[in-house]
């Protein structure tokens, strides 16, 4: 890249919350660099503008490091943080979450809403989500998507934020989490324990964790949130006391965040990465795995695949679901987020296979019999991302047999949807098909 000054700052936050705050094995790497998965995923999902779901067991920092990655990232104190979030429980309601009648107004018969802190600041975060039932879980679908809010007959849009949510393993308190909402997560990440040595040391440390409040800033901010004033111009008021946080935490931690101006530069710089040919060629392999259906013409959950398919290799045999659109974008987003990070000059292999499990793990719906089979494995992760993980290796391994020729097949297929005459490559697997398709439709 051009200017590293913002990744080195970024990276400082990385350090300081790692060896200060959220104590951690690193259990990734990519390009000779190791992380840790859940404080690296966290800061690409806030300098993205992502929505993260963090599983694991309860008291392993699932949402502690999401309070840090939002403070530091966003320049919030951490009373506002703290002050600002959605606990999943059974009797949450609307008004909690998203904002409730102005009593004094409506005794003068005028509907006017006064908005909670988690619809307005661009920091949400959503603590144990799978404890909410299902039926309220729709409540914020349309905030999670698009982040708009909306209460009586007003509406709050976000132009900015970023979601954690954190789900707990499964027990007789929680609740499924609806597919709508579940695909809504651009990533599904595991907050893992940090081994008894490290959370020997973090209990010693324990009283560290509140260095991030700032009672008089948190105090200014609780009174502009609250204020009868326009959306926009309380976001601005915000901004200032978020600012001077963003000081205070250079002055007296050596830590830096990013000021609004910066976030939508880094932004900006992320999204004109471009992918290489074999980062794009392998998402589009592994994407004709995850909606390719030679009997009933794509992926869909009501349909059986039978057996004896000419593609039961593939991953659309031990899937039901089909891809959403959702998913490419996610990719797309977090890889080129993960290449800036690292500054690199764009998005290839490694990138996309880094990412990709992490992208396809909440959202894979597998066959029963494909868990039965694989449920008896040794692994190191949660089932679903190492499930997500076997595959995308599986999808690697036969992209790397088939490179030069899938090039070759695409290049032709690009020609031949121009217009150009051209002879189709015949191929053994799903994305073959595709290019049949896309130019078939074209010629028609």
């Amino acid at each position: 890249m051009k200017n590293g000054s913002y990744q080195k700052r970024i990276m400082g936050i990385y350090s300081y919350i790692s060896e200060n705050l959220y104590l951690n094995r690193p259990d990734i790497e990519i390009k000779g660099n190791h992380f840790n998965s859940t404080l690296f995923f966290g800061i690409l999902t806030g300098l993205n503008r992502g929505k993260e779901l963090i599983i694991g067991e309860p008291g392993l920092g699932k949402t502690t490091s999401a309070e840090y990655i939002g403070s530091i990232l966003y320049q919030y104190p951490l009373g506002t943080i703290w002050g600002s979030e959605v606990s999943g429980h059974p009797e949450q309601t609307e008004e909690k979450i998203i904002g409730r009648p102005d009593l004094g107004e409506l005794n003068q018969g005028k509907e006017q809403v006064v908005w909670s802190n988690f619809a307005q600041i661009p920091v949400k975060i959503v603590d144990e989500l799978n404890r909410l039932p299902e039926t309220k879980q729709s409540m914020i679908l349309n905030g999670v998507d698009r982040g708009n809010w909306e209460y009586l007959n007003e509406i709050l849009i976000n132009n900015e934020y970023s979601l954690f949510a954190t789900s707990n393993y499964q027990d007789r308190g929680t609740n499924t989490i609806i597919s709508p909402l579940i695909d809504r997560f651009d990533v599904l990440i595991e907050s893992r324990h940090p081994g008894a040595n490290i959370a020997y040391s973090i209990g010693k440390e324990a009283e560290t964790n509140h260095i991030l409040r700032h009672p008089e800033y948190e105090k200014e901010l609780h009174h502009i949130l609250r204020a009868d004033k326009p959306y926009q111009e309380k976001m601005a008021l915000a901004e200032g006391i978020c600012d001077l946080f963003g000081k205070y935490l250079k002055e007296q931690l050596e830590v830096e965040g990013l000021t609004l101006g910066e976030r939508k530069k880094v932004k900006e710089e992320m999204s004109e990465l471009e992918f290489d040919v074999d980062a794009n060629a392998f998402v589009r392999m592994a994407l004709a795995e995850l909606s390719f259906c030679y009997k009933y013409g794509q992926k869909r959950s009501v349909d059986n695949c039978e057996e004896g398919c000419h593609y039961t290799g593939y991953l659309c045999h031990d899937i039901k679901n089909c891809a959403s659109n959702r998913l490419p974008v996610s990719l797309r987003n977090y890889a080129q987020a993960a290449a800036w990070f690292l500054e690199d000059e764009g998005v290839d292999l490694e990138h996309a296979r880094l990412i990709m499990p992490h992208v396809l793990a909440h959202r894979i719906q597998w066959k029963d019999s494909y868990l039965s089979k694989k449920e008896g494995e040794a692994r190191d992760d949660p089932f679903p991302i190492y499930l997500a993980k076997e595959a995308t290796e599986e999808i690697f391994q036969r992209y790397t047999e088939q490179r030069e020729y899938l090039l070759e097949a695409l290049s032709v297929g690009y020609r031949a949807f121009a217009g150009e005459e051209a002879s189709l490559l015949e191929g053994d697997h799903p994305i073959y098909e595709e290019i049949k398709k896309d130019v078939g439709f074209k010629n028609e």
